[in-house]
């Protein structure tokens, strides 16, 4: 059993990007520029945003973090979206979900620009995506993708498994692999919650690999899978006792993979990657430099 090591690998990336940044930059333009919006005080959140903040830095990259309280009216939330649209200066926007109950989320996530849209949510950057046009891609699928590249997991051909339909990541992973990207042409099947156990059970089995995003711990366990498989965990629950699982089971399945991602220091890591990805794309592009 191997660790697909998220933070190894989003430090790779990071990396990566410091070094185009610190090029534009020495050529006289500006630093690439991430605006974030936190509305209310949500614990999870926070740290998100903290981490995407500090990722900016180590990316080369300015930041700024709108608090906004939790009584805000949905009007003016758009209102203040709109002003960051019209920003030259920054090319990235992130509204940190989840918002409050009073606000749409879909409206929110309409309104922001498919141009600074690097979380990828946008129906025209989702859209696109799926077409296999250039785009923003969902930050945790692509973050995942990444992550296979990096550790030269094997996909042309392979059976996937994916547990979990959300727009965030179950939907566009399944597009992402299945689609001629860069990385891709698997077959994939995509489960979700009215799959019934048996059949469940019958695609697990047979997976080489598989993705599970279903905010339930341990919810996928030894008996589920194969000698071999490659087993990606985007669960990040909190115990009653404190401590940080995933969606699987990892003291017994890890044992039977060829490789697995660690939570904490999986996946997580490598949406924030993601976002960085996305954002110097965003800046490339307003500069034309690509």
């Amino acid at each position: 059993m191997e660790l697909l090591d998220g933070k190894k690998c989003a430090e790779s990336l990071v990396a990566d990007i410091s070094g185009k940044v610190a090029g534009y930059v020495g050529s006289g333009l500006r630093k690439p520029h991430m605006t974030i919006i936190l509305v209310g005080k949500h614990a999870p959140s926070e740290s998100y945003v903290k981490s995407k903040v500090a990722s900016c830095g180590r990316a080369g990259f300015a930041s700024n973090l709108i608090r906004l309280p939790e009584t805000i009216t949905e009007t003016e939330l758009l209102g203040k979206i709109s002003d960051i649209n019209n920003d030259p200066g920054t090319d990235g926007l992130i509204v940190q979900l989840p918002l409050p109950s009073h606000i749409n989320q879909q409206n929110v996530i309409n309104a922001i620009t498919p141009e600074k849209d690097i979380d990828g949510f946008h129906p025209a950057n989702f859209g696109r995506m799926a077409l296999g046009q250039k785009a923003f891609r969902p930050a945790t699928a692509y973050g995942i993708c990444k992550l296979l590249q990096f550790y030269n997991i094997p996909i042309k051909g392979k059976h996937c498994v994916v547990i979990g339909r959300s727009n965030i990541v179950g939907k566009p992973i399944s597009i992402m692999l299945s689609n001629d990207f860069d990385i891709g042409n698997a077959t994939v099947t995509l489960t979700h919650i009215e799959t019934p156990r048996p059949l469940l059970l019958d695609e697990t089995r047979r997976a080489d690999i598989v993705i599970v995003a279903v905010g339930i711990p341990g919810f996928v366990s030894e008996d589920m899978v194969k000698e071999g498989v490659v087993l990606i965990d985007v669960g990040i629950n909190r115990l009653e006792d404190g401590r940080i699982v995933g969606d699987v089971d990892f003291a017994n399945v890890a044992g039977k993979c060829s490789w697995i991602t660690p939570v904490p220091g999986g996946v997580g890591r490598m949406t924030v990657a993601a976002l960085m990805i996305n954002t110097l794309m965003a800046y490339e592009n307003n500069f034309n430099l690509v």
